[in-house]
């Protein structure tokens, strides 16, 4: 019993100094190299005792081989479930022991690890991050529990009419691109996955040449060579070259995803823009403006507010490694989906031909610029901005440099931006429901 105080009180303890405020600035960041040659970017804070690591292989679920989508996902869900000679359970006994928080997720383009520790528990909390990436131990108990539980996700997302949208518009937009697949795979496909097949996959693409490091808090430039020396040096050094072709989305099509339910989800897109496209600070302030988070948004104006036909009604910008896309979604009664439709259709015609009033646009600045900040309040917060800064290749200066690109945007450039790429007749539509008013270019799903 008394054990098991103290380590909910150190939890508590952790979880309070995780959430004290941090600041970064391009000065505070050194970029190291280990004996291997991984490069890392380090912010020390010894103000806090808490370590934050995050890291990211490029690939990630795009790299599912032929037959087996799904794989990288579920593999993200093994790695801490036993390594080295600790099974499962012994395992996740010495991550709770000393609140050290270890993970593992996958996104499209990469797959990530992270890694919390309070200071004084450093070394333990290194070695179990190296375990789990250099001796990954795939038992049979974990691998079926963690391919069960992502089976029960699927067998739910097949009566959620968010999943299934989501997923006919990912299939519609990229139907001849890993993009277009499912990341958590299908029964099918994870029903065929071995042991073998992720301990194939880590040693073909866990490498040193896709990784990309961060480190933030009470650690030195000297222990934080140390520290990723050690978890990431004795992976292989080399995976075969990336070979994702960049793709555009398609467009102009509408499908209905036929369900049994009350409600309609609309999910929407258009091609958007690449990471480095010189317009691609002016798309993500005429986003904002148009439904990017936050109450004064054109959506939330003219669709929920004024009119009252969606519960709701958003949109964002995606700058996938290989696509750009700008994607939006509104919920609403199946009686009003085709008026909803239609609003959004007027919406994008309108923007496309005027651009946006000089308060949206002043609303979106202040909006995008205000709330960066908080996206570093924490140690975890600042190692995960500077990891997407190095995927990105935004460069050491990004940190100080953003809002500047943002403040700089003009009513010029949104509405160049709006012309180019909001072209309302070819939008791709996928809705989920039983709606009215809205007629299907392509088959009923």
């Amino acid at each position: 019993m008394r054990s098991d105080l103290l380590r909910a009180a150190g939890a508590i303890v952790f979880l309070l100094l995780a959430t004290l405020p941090v600041k970064a600035a391009t000065g505070d960041i050194q970029i190291l190299t280990t004996p291997s040659g991984i490069e890392v970017w380090l912010k020390e804070e010894p103000s806090i005792p808490i370590v934050a690591m995050e890291i990211a292989f490029r690939g990630g679920a795009a790299l599912d081989p032929e037959g087996k989508v799904g794989l990288v996902n579920m593999l993200s869900g093994l790695l801490d479930e036993g390594a080295g000679e600790l099974e499962s359970q012994a395992f996740q006994d010495a991550m709770d022991e000393q609140s050290i928080r270890l993970s593992f997720d996958t996104g499209r383009d990469a797959f990530y690890g992270s890694l919390t520790t309070l200071s004084e528990n450093l070394d333990s909390a290194t070695e179990l991050f190296r375990l789990a990436l250099n001796e990954p131990r795939f038992d049979a108990e974990p691998v079926e529990r963690i391919r069960g539980q992502i089976m029960v996700g699927l067998i739910r997302d097949a009566e959620d009419p968010h999943a299934q949208a989501w997923a006919a518009f990912s299939r519609k937009a990229f139907p001849d691109h890993v993009y277009g697949r499912p990341v958590d795979g299908t029964t099918e496909t994870l029903e065929a996955l071995t042991a073998g097949d992720f301990a194939t996959f880590v040693d073909e693409n866990l490498t040193r040449d896709r990784v990309v490091v961060s480190v933030v808090g009470d650690i030195s430039a000297e222990a934080t060579i140390a520290m990723v020396e050690k978890v990431l040096g004795g992976l292989p050094a080399q995976g075969a070259p990336l070979a994702i072709a960049d793709t555009v989305a398609q467009s102009g099509e509408v499908t209905v995803v036929a369900m049994d339910v009350p409600q309609s989800v609309l999910v929407f897109g258009l091609p958007g823009l690449l990471r480095d496209d010189p317009d691609f600070y002016a798309a993500y302030v005429l986003n904002k403006a148009l439904g990017g988070g936050g109450l004064n948004t054109r959506f939330f104006e003219e669709v929920r507010k004024a009119r009252g036909l969606a519960y709701s009604a958003s949109s964002s910008v995606y700058a996938f490694d290989h696509a750009g896309l700008w994607l939006g979604s509104a919920g609403t009664q199946n009686a009003r989906a085709g008026e909803t439709l239609d609003v959004i259709r007027e919406i994008l015609v309108d923007v496309s031909a005027n651009g946006i009033t000089e308060q949206e646009l002043d609303d979106a600045r202040d909006y995008l610029t205000g709330s960066y900040p908080l996206r570093l309040d924490s140690n975890q917060g600042i190692a995960n901005m500077l990891l997407s800064i190095q995927l990105d290749e935004l460069g050491v200066g990004y940190l100080d440099e953003r809002n500047g690109f943002i403040d700089a945007v003009t009513a010029e450039d949104v509405q160049r931006v709006a012309a180019r790429l909001l072209h309302a007749d070819d939008l791709l539509v996928v809705v989920a429901g039983q709606p009215e008013g809205i007629t299907p270019s392509a088959a009923v799903e």
